[in-house]
């Protein structure tokens, strides 16, 4: 087990002040299998009033608004978290009773379903029809799909935006942890695997000495459904363990994107991020 402490800072600057913003944030964890949130705090400059709840994807929002002036908004997301990794299953279903179950349940189908980001092209289809008929069962086929796309991308800022989708980013093998999720959605779904995105945190350095600070990031992965949920980070081809921290899950980034909102005032504005993590213990 792992007790990692998480700062992350966001915001926008904007060109002049913007007079007024409406937003809703999804940036704090919270308790769950595999961890246990010890503190949970959001931040807001300048001083606005929060509301909480918990959306559709049972995703913790906070939503504020400013309605003065203001030529920044930066919004902090402090987190202390006990992380521990979850055995795997040791059966799943197989595909009959997989497909036996989507109708009967919408979180299903809505999972099985492609959107706008993560539709495949048709060599992602080709490759979910590698694997299909390849023979292996749900689980063997959705972690050799997940292997498949993490092992072909490459991970690379800057050459696509947070409104990428999976047909930009397959093509040209790179892209960051949010395009490398999509694509392995895409494929699952095409696979006829009910599959989500997940958002959340991740500890780069597990060398890094107890109280060492050390630059994080967002992060996102993947979970499948095999009579239950099983995550897999195809970024770095790891199992989801004690570096990661999840926050919450939906169809794809669009559904737990950490900031967003709207405002009335200038056309140009600037978003910034940053992520410290701390290991506690």
């Amino acid at each position: 087990m792992s007790r990692l402490k998480i700062v992350h800072r966001t915001g926008f600057r904007y060109e002049q002040p913007a007079t007024a913003s409406y937003n809703e944030a999804r940036m704090l964890p919270h308790s769950r299998e595999g961890q246990f949130v010890l503190q949970a705090t959001l931040d807001i400059s300048p001083t606005a009033t929060q509301h909480s709840y918990s959306d559709y994807w049972d995703t913790r929002v906070s939503t504020f608004e400013l309605l003065t002036p203001h030529q920044m908004l930066s919004v902090t997301a402090t987190s202390v978290v006990d992380v521990r990794p979850v055995p795997a299953a040791t059966s799943g279903i197989d595909w009959d009773e997989l497909e036996a179950r989507i109708p009967q349940s919408l979180a299903l189908a809505e999972c099985v379903a492609q959107t706008p980001a993560t539709a495949p092209d048709d060599e992602m289809r080709d490759l979910a029809l590698h694997f299909e008929a390849e023979g292996g069962g749900v689980d063997e086929t959705a972690l050799d799909i997940c292997r498949a796309v993490g092992e072909a991308m490459e991970y690379r800022s800057g050459v696509t935006g947070v409104g990428s989708t999976a047909r930009d980013a397959w093509p040209a093998r790179s892209g960051v942890c949010q395009d490398i999720a999509h694509v392995a959605l895409g494929v699952l779904r095409a696979a006829g695997i009910p599959a989500r995105y997940v958002s959340g945190y991740l500890h780069p350095d597990p060398k890094a000495a107890i109280g060492q600070s050390v630059t994080g990031e967002s992060h996102a992965w993947v979970e499948w459904y095999s009579g239950e949920w099983r995550g897999y980070d195809p970024t770095n081809l790891v199992d989801i363990g004690e570096s990661h921290v999840y926050v919450g899950h939906g169809r794809d980034y669009a559904d737990v994107a950490p900031l967003r909102g709207v405002y009335a005032g200038p056309s140009a504005s600037e978003l910034f991020v940053s992520v410290e993590i701390t290991r506690l213990g």
